[in-house]
């Protein structure tokens, strides 16, 4: 498990594209047959990439996390970006076609990823700490119901799916869901927002090998960019914009997570103020 410290904004005024690109960005989650994963001090949130080959992969505490096993203090969200692949939790096996979601609650001992198809599921995954254990509970993409978000002016026409919050799959503190931009339109989250009690991480998805999406981050009268390809990811403190805007459309995964639970927890920034 690679280990990302809290930076103070202050501190990455002054930081060049390496050290930026280092404290925040994720380059690699998927490789065959591994499990990767990555612990970042920004809420606590374990930030992780599987993709089992034949064989099934268990997802392990490791030395790192210091717990008997990885959900003992945890609640996860997973999501499929791969092929059809199986999540088994403590027995109970969940199949998972591409872009579906499931949550597991605290306490729950033995969870195992499989590949059930000749194409290998990938499964990313967000883990917060837990204090109160939740159901269980898969979601099918196909069985939800977007909100239809934008204009084709503002080149933001998108479908944004929130499936564990508040209203949806419930947990203790992790929100988590996937943003699809339609054709021709690129933008994401602009105006753009800061939320000071959460941290966020996004997970770019369809984008070509070709295209970029160039991601916005920093305070907001300080802003940077990292240039982002396909499934990878940004780690966004609390005191962060977050927005991007690709070379062509793309669709990403957010999770968030921290001291509330509301969804609409959000400081837009006025444009005039973005620098």
């Amino acid at each position: 498990m690679e280990n990302r410290y809290a930076v103070h904004p202050e501190q990455v005024k002054r930081f060049t594209t390496e050290e930026l690109r280092r404290h925040f960005h994720i380059p690699t989650l998927f490789v065959s047959g591994e499990l990767k994963l990555y612990y970042s001090h920004e809420d606590r949130v374990v930030i992780g990439g599987v993709m089992p080959t034949v064989e099934a992969l268990t997802l392990d505490a490791g030395d790192f996390l210091r717990t008997e096993y990885f959900l003992e203090r945890r609640e996860i969200g997973i999501v499929n970006v791969g092929g059809q692949g199986t999540v088994t939790v403590d027995g109970e096996a969940f199949v998972l076609e591409h872009k579906d979601f499931l949550y597991i609650g605290l306490g729950h001992k033995d969870v195992q990823f499989a590949s059930s198809s000749s194409e290998q599921a990938k499964f990313y995954l967000v883990s917060a700490t837990a204090h109160r254990a939740y159901p269980t509970q898969k979601a099918a993409i196909a069985e939800l119901t977007p909100n239809h978000l934008g204009e084709a002016a503002a080149s933001n026409v998108r479908n944004l799916y929130q499936v564990i919050h508040a209203d949806g799959i419930q947990s203790c503190q992790l929100m988590m869901g996937i943003t699809q931009l339609e054709t021709n339109n690129t933008w994401n989250t602009m105006p753009a927002h800061i939320h000071d009690r959460r941290m966020e991480v996004y997970l770019y998805l369809d984008i070509e090998e070709d295209a970029r999406v160039f991601h916005f981050m920093g305070e907001p009268s300080e802003t940077r960019h990292l240039v982002v390809a396909n499934e990878e990811a940004v780690i966004s403190p609390a005191w962060s914009i977050h927005s991007g805007s690709g070379t062509a459309n793309y669709s990403f995964i957010w999770a968030m997570a921290g001291e509330n639970y509301t969804f609409k927890d959000m400081d837009f920034v006025p444009m005039d103020q973005l620098r």
